[in-house]
């Protein structure tokens, strides 16, 4: 066995080679981070040494051990996530010259000096699966990184790496989980391609905690998709399907279905997230009290939030609904004889009244769309020819809440009918009638 042989300068200063033959190489650098690294493992692990390797890489060991000692303790320090698992056993040879991080040489015998306290070892990644966003090589870099990927992922957070990058991940998760809204996210282009699967074990520490993401594993059988035009009427109410309610499987609806996915993150699988989706609307429903309104005046019938409004007159073709208790809400009805130039009649009435605000309008033989707003309230003017009638309605609704307008406005187009053949007089006075 080869015999000690080395003179300690002064710490830090290269030493021969051991008499022990091996060391547990738990890294390699390469410039600048190769002294920060080493005293990084050297805080945690005590025994840490570097080595050259060819073209300018250096190696940051645990060592000298003998092979006997490598082989114990490789296996318990991997055991407890302390070492990267990529960490392996070598024997540097006898003309590779060991340096030592961080220990002092010994001058003369001294009283032993009380022991430093133990240097607190990294949070180690919560078992599970993660989903691996993105890996950048310094934590610059990372944490701007992060910052972007919180927008998108509020629960995102940042975990070393065992090649000394950092990554975004998301996570812990089921591993099912995992695959399943991986693939969901990279079909909504919300994560890049390279984007994958990572266990617990790939990642060295945590580095900025995230959340555990609600993201639900898929069901062991696809939900059974409900009827396409209640999916359609369902997915419009949530904002972000504005095509017809035909009831057909086309691109839209397609589209629209998966933008309802990623937007509440529900189920991976359709037919689940659509019902969910369909019992939201009907909670919604009940909790603003719209109940079906059919006006005597004009003889049309939709669903209103009665709750927010009051009957205050008739002029002509209109019926007004004036706002209740204040809620700053307004509805007017509109039907009379005509056809399509009657409709852009009473379109152009209802920008000039100011109803609906500096409109942008959208028109179609048949139909014409108006929307627009200002400070104080949202406006949205729809009307139909139907039946040598054009008719429809006018919805005004505070600025703040245009979620809540957009829903209710979807809700009244949805359910606009006409309840008698012929309206009553023009003059004709008195309120609708209210139905639950």
């Amino acid at each position: 066995m080869r015999r000690l042989a080395f003179v300690v300068m002064a710490a830090g200063l290269p030493m021969a080679s051991f008499a022990q033959d091996a060391v547990i190489r738990i890294e390699a650098k390469r410039g600048g981070d190769v002294a920060e690294a080493a005293a990084r493992w050297a805080s945690q692990l005590g025994d840490v040494v570097t080595f050259p390797l060819p073209r300018g890489w250096t190696a940051i060991a645990i060592g000298p051990l003998t092979p006997e000692e490598a082989g114990e303790r490789i296996g318990a320090l991997k055991e407890a996530r302390q070492i990267p698992a990529d960490s392996f056993v070598t024997v540097p040879g006898e003309d590779v010259v060991l340096t030592p991080v961080g220990r002092a040489a010994p001058v003369a015998e001294a009283p032993a000096a009380a022991p430093e306290p133990a240097a607190p070892q990294p949070d180690l990644p919560a078992p599970g699966a993660y989903l691996r966003l993105q890996s950048v090589p310094s934590r610059t870099d990372a944490d701007a990184a992060l910052v972007e990927w919180r927008k998108t992922f509020p629960e995102a957070g940042l975990a070393g790496l065992p090649n000394g990058w950092f990554g975004v991940v998301l996570g812990p998760l089921d591993r099912a989980a995992a695959d399943a809204w991986l693939k969901v996210f990279k079909d909504g282009d919300l994560v890049p391609n390279d984007a994958f699967v990572s266990d617990a074990a790939d990642l060295a520490a945590v580095v900025q905690a995230g959340q555990a993401p609600n993201l639900p594993a898929p069901p062991a059988a696809p939900g059974e998709m409900p009827p396409l035009d209640q999916v359609q009427r369902a997915l419009r109410w949530a904002g972000v399907y504005d095509g017809e309610i035909d009831g057909k499987d086309g691109p839209r609806t397609r589209d629209a279905i998966r933008a309802e996915i990623l937007a509440e993150r529900l189920s991976t699988d359709p037919g689940t997230a659509m019902r969910e989706l369909i019992a939201r609307r009907e909670a919604w429903r009940a909790e603003v009290g719209l109940v079906t309104l059919d006006d005597t005046a004009t003889g049309l019938s939709l669903l209103a939030p009665m709750d927010r409004l009051e009957f205050d007159r008739t002029e002509r073709a209109l019926s007004i609904y004036g706002p209740k208790d204040g809620s700053g809400a307004a509805l007017i009805l509109f039907s009379q004889p005509g056809g399509q130039q009657e409709l852009l009649d009473l379109s152009g009435l209802v920008t000039a009244l100011g109803w609906v605000p500096q409109p942008v309008r959208t028109i179609k033989p048949g139909h014409v769309l108006l929307e627009g707003a200002n400070d104080t309230h949202l406006g949205r003017a729809e009307g139909w020819v139907r039946d040598g009638r054009a008719e429809g309605f006018v919805l005004i609704w505070p600025a703040a809440d245009a979620q809540g307008q957009a829903r209710i406005a979807a809700e009244m187009s949805d359910s606009f009918a006409r309840t008698v053949a012929d309206a009553a007089p023009e003059d004709a006075p008195g309120a609708g009638v209210l139905k639950p």
